[in-house]
């Protein structure tokens, strides 16, 4: 495997899932062994355009799905809530296996995408065969949102409380690419991107769910904002933070700029085989774009615990 300079997918595909029309990118045989890879916020699949040809390269379905509120994802109905609580993204993702017939997947993901990766691996381990997580364990619950943080931890926040007021969400509205670029400098300080580079991002972000899908998400996790009551016990078990028992790898970028713990600090939420790896170079938040070999590497050898 080498790092690559891919621009494009090619053609997306669309699929009824749930309550979504899913856009997704799809590389690699149809009948072989699935990944399913997630991206997070304010990223989208292009986080995964070097990752997916080298994992269809060494013998894998990859799937990279637009998550509600990015792309070219849609919800069915216009009545549907525009809710980005942690679970039903999750949710969102089991229906999507389900709609293309995939029983079990190993899968990968970074922030909002590691999140819903680990909670998968969590709740439905039967669909999960073994789990790549940049930043580790990411389960949360609107509980542990409420508890305060010394200052300098606060600070790295600072759009989570911006998004919690009315001024944040107009803008958010207003300013959204602007925004995303100044979280993808903050976030990963040495990833020189170009201009090109974001703006194949930043078009997802156009979605017209986007706003309210982001804005839900960080006011649901300061417990300013109500989820679903159909969701609720899956919520009750998340906030128990479950173990993970599917065998596992997270990575660590050694230059990200994001809000993030030490390894130590989560390990022992994995209780099936595990490993971390650090990975050098001035990778920040955005690994498996700034680091895809490293990031498909891990796929490959996960598989194989």
């Amino acid at each position: 495997m080498s790092n690559g300079t891919n621009t494009s997918f090619g053609s997306l595909k669309q699929i009824d899932a749930g309550i979504l029309n899913v856009g997704y990118a799809e590389a690699g045989p149809s009948d072989s062994p699935a990944v399913i890879l997630l991206h997070g916020w304010p990223y989208d699949i292009h986080s995964y355009v070097d990752v997916a040809p080298l994992l269809a390269k060494a013998g894998y379905r990859v799937i990279v799905p637009y998550l509600r509120g990015y792309g070219t994802t849609r919800f069915l109905s216009s009545e549907t809530f525009r809710n980005g609580q942690q679970s039903v993204v999750a949710v969102d993702v089991v229906a999507l296996m389900d709609a293309l017939r995939i029983e079990k997947a190993t899968i990968g993901g970074f922030d909002w995408g590691a999140r819903t990766a680990n909670i998968i691996a969590a709740l439905w381990p039967e669909r999960c065969k073994a789990l790549v997580s940049v930043s580790g364990y990411l389960i949360g619950s609107q509980q542990a949102g409420k508890v305060p943080l010394p200052p300098k931890a606060e600070l790295q926040w600072w759009y989570q409380y911006y998004f919690a007021t009315e001024r944040g969400r107009a803008g958010y509205e207003q300013y959204r690419h602007d925004f995303a670029r100044l979280i993808w400098q903050l976030a990963s300080p040495h990833w020189d991107f170009d201009d090109a580079t974001f703006d194949r991002s930043a078009a997802s972000f156009d979605n017209p769910d986007h706003v309210s899908i982001v804005i839900h998400n960080y006011r649901w996790r300061l417990g300013v904002a109500e989820g679903e009551p159909h969701y609720d016990e899956l919520e009750q078990r998340l906030a128990e933070g479950p173990t993970i028992t599917v065998p596992t790898i997270t990575l660590e970028g050694d230059a990200n700029g994001a809000p993030h713990l030490d390894a130590s600090a989560y390990a022992r939420k994995f209780s099936g085989s595990y490993a971390h790896r650090t990975i050098t170079g001035g990778i920040g938040h955005n690994l498996p774009q700034e680091a895809p070999l490293a990031f498909a590497q891990a796929v490959v050898d996960v598989d194989g615990y």
